[in-house]
């Protein structure tokens, strides 16, 4: 069987056994917590990132916060 078609019928499979890899590698070099915390920053980046890519609203509104905490704390009243 060529590559080519391997890849077409088991792709899933295959990013699937890679990422197991990935992350057995990075488990037995840094440990479990270090990890866990490494997979949530990657999925942080991957949502914001989608979430720029299909032009949706951010999950935090930053211009309305900054706004309120600017008059909140302002240094001269």
């Amino acid at each position: 069987m060529p590559w080519k078609e391997i890849w077409e019928s088991h792709r899933g499979r295959i990013i699937g056994v890679a990422g197991g890899l990935f992350f057995g590698i990075v488990y037995l070099m840094f440990g479990f917590w270090d990890m866990l915390f490494f997979a949530l920053v990657v999925f942080i980046g991957y949502t914001l990132g989608r979430r720029k890519d299909e032009s949706l609203p951010l999950v935090v509104p930053w211009r309305n916060w900054v706004g309120y905490l600017s008059e909140r704390w302002r240094p001269f009243k």
